[in-house]
């Protein structure tokens, strides 16, 4: 995850300040993730509160970024926006819900019964988040593809 998003800050990164920072916020997102995932695949023991407790916050304010500031902006209203909006928009609330869920489980505070599913959950996140990435990718790439194809149609001959 880590690698594609860096093909992502190489290919679409300084563009838009506002897609430059959601993905710093999803770099912060991936590194406290990897963190959790790192500490559990070591240690027999559930990883420290405050480190779910933060993954949760990077979570959740990476979830809220990209549903109240960035989406809407990386899709225009024209017929390919609105076809696009229309296939990938349940999906990303899919992934959203399931976010939701395992913060719901797992941000305040994790019993011992949690504990033990813990890292299938942490696990199952992760391909979530990885299949959101993906999604979230598609919609950066229309919005740059249509700025392209605007400024084309949109220059006046010399």
């Amino acid at each position: 995850m880590l690698q594609q998003l860096e093909r992502v800050k190489a290919k679409w990164g300084g563009k838009s300040e506002t897609v430059d920072n959601w993905l710093l916020a999803r770099q912060r997102l991936l590194v406290s993730y990897c963190a959790l995932a790192g500490l559990n695949t070591h240690n027999s023991s559930l990883p420290e509160a405050n480190d779910i407790s933060e993954f949760c916050e990077n979570l959740m304010d990476y979830l809220s970024t990209g549903h109240f500031e960035v989406f809407d902006m990386l899709v225009d209203n024209d017929e390919n926006g609105q076809a696009l909006k229309h296939r990938l928009y349940p999906k990303l609330t899919q992934t959203t819900d399931a976010a939701l869920e395992f913060n719901d489980k797992f941000a305040e505070a994790v019993t011992i019964e949690q504990a033990e599913h813990f890292d299938s959950a942490l696990a199952n996140l992760g391909e979530t988040l990885e299949e959101r990435f993906g999604f979230e990718d598609e919609l950066i790439e229309h919005m740059y593809a249509s700025d392209a194809a605007s400024q084309v149609t949109h220059r006046v001959p010399q």
